[in-house]
């Protein structure tokens, strides 16, 4: 029980964001609408994804520094579900933008948007992470070229996601900023959902990241024994 206190605030988080993501009142905001409750979903997951990513690339450097094969089924596992949460917010994001840009801009807009474009530039990155590792038989070179590899792909997301989107002229709200942390964009309610809904999307994904570890640990017995 003391080992799985996490998951059941894990569990209990997610059941609170999807109740009060349908259910709980919710600021009139021009144009989103009823369309902001995806702020939970979508810029949460995005929360997640980039602590999943940031733990990977410590894990990454911990193999360079240690040559331990373990930091390496670490990063790697990590990399994987920072890509599912990435592939989750994006099309969440996605979806949200064609209920809502479509107001005010084209198609051709949207597909040209800096932070659209940007996101999928950085998911594209760690794509060919996952790419790369496929290709190289040996484990240890596969670990070492991985792991810098893990390196330049996490610096890549600052870049693509973070400055570039704010620099260039865009449809996505928060260019000075990212709005679902400005007070003047939110209210409590916003808050008071937005807030345990990153804690509990993370928590899932070390979750999900936990049984993918302790798969390949099951698969790499006979060498880790070694």
């Amino acid at each position: 029980m003391r080992k799985s206190w996490w998951k059941i605030l894990c569990i209990v988080l997610l059941i609170y964001t999807i109740t009060g993501g349908l259910l709980l009142s919710v600021p009139a905001r021009e144009i989103l609408a009823e369309t902001i409750r995806n702020l939970y979903f979508h810029v949460c997951m995005w929360f997640g994804m980039m602590i999943l990513f940031t733990t990977s690339v410590v894990y990454a450097i911990k193999y360079l520094r240690s040559q331990n094969i373990v930091h390496d089924i670490y990063s790697v596992n990590f990399a994987k579900v920072g890509i599912l949460f990435g592939v989750l917010g994006y099309s969440t994001g996605f979806i949200w933008a064609s209920y809502t840009w479509t107001e005010y801009a084209t198609n051709t807009q949207i597909f040209k948007e800096p932070k659209l474009l940007g996101a999928a530039i950085a998911l594209l990155v760690y794509f060919a992470y996952l790419v790369l590792r496929g290709s190289i038989i040996d484990m240890d070179k596969r670990a070492r070229i991985s792991a810098v590899y893990a390196i330049f792909a996490y610096a890549m997301l600052f870049p693509t996601i973070w400055i570039l989107p704010r620099l260039l002229e865009s449809l996505h709200p928060g260019k000075e900023g990212n709005p679902a942390l400005n007070f003047k964009d939110s209210d409590a309610r916003l808050r008071a959902v937005f807030y345990p809904a990153i804690i509990g999307w993370t928590l899932l994904g070390v979750w999900i990241t936990s049984l993918k570890i302790r798969l390949d640990f099951i698969k790499e017995k006979s060498i880790l024994n070694d």
